[in-house]
């Protein structure tokens, strides 16, 4: 055992004199030791954070798929009314006895019909909100999912969304960016 009086042999400061190395090496383990508790406390918080990233963006599909659910239930009720219209129309072609009869029942069809299409439209719209992009994009940057090797290291200055933007550009031929497989990536 070392005191002050008796050093450890072999360790001299600069000036040549023997000095006791342990209060330097426990506040090294002491820094050591608090080191590892930022780092833990910085994982605990990533952690954190990611949690409510993929919970967000589970509600922002749930919401999605409400609302696609929804504009498919307008386009089916304007398909299944356009459907009607276009049969009585071809009742009213069969039995009329003036153009104008039809004519009034197909105008109303072709309402339905542009209703149907502008409800199919945005039913593919709010599909898209499901694919939990935001989420795919965060995990791609920590190496994990489809775009991970597509993606900037995560101390990149870059976006994930410019470098998920990049791959669904492609390469220099214009060819869609594809994964080990051959299988053509689909950007979030």
């Amino acid at each position: 055992m070392s005191t002050p009086d008796n050093p450890v042999p072999g360790a001299a400061d600069a000036g040549g004199e023997e000095v006791d190395p342990r209060p330097d090496l426990l506040q090294a383990l002491r820094e050591i030791g608090e080191g590892s508790r930022a780092s833990l406390d910085a994982a605990g918080e990533v952690a954190k954070s990611l949690r409510s990233l993929v919970a967000a963006d589970v509600a922002l599909a749930r919401s999605a798929a409400g609302r696609a659910a929804v504009a498919g239930g307008v386009a089916l009720v304007g398909g299944v009314t356009a459907w009607l219209f276009l049969m009585g129309t071809l009742v009213m072609l069969l039995r009329s006895t003036g153009l104008s009869w039809w004519l009034s029942m197909l105008l109303p069809a072709l309402a339905s019909l542009v209703i149907a299409g502008i409800g199919g439209w945005l039913a593919i719209g709010y599909y898209e909100h499901t694919r939990l992009q935001a989420t795919r994009r965060q995990l791609a940057r920590l190496g994990i999912g489809e775009l991970s090797r597509f993606v900037s290291d995560p101390d990149s200055a870059r976006s994930a969304r410019e470098d998920a933007e990049q791959a669904a550009a492609g390469d220099a031929t214009g060819q869609p960016a594809r994964d080990s497989r051959g299988v053509e990536v689909t950007p979030p």
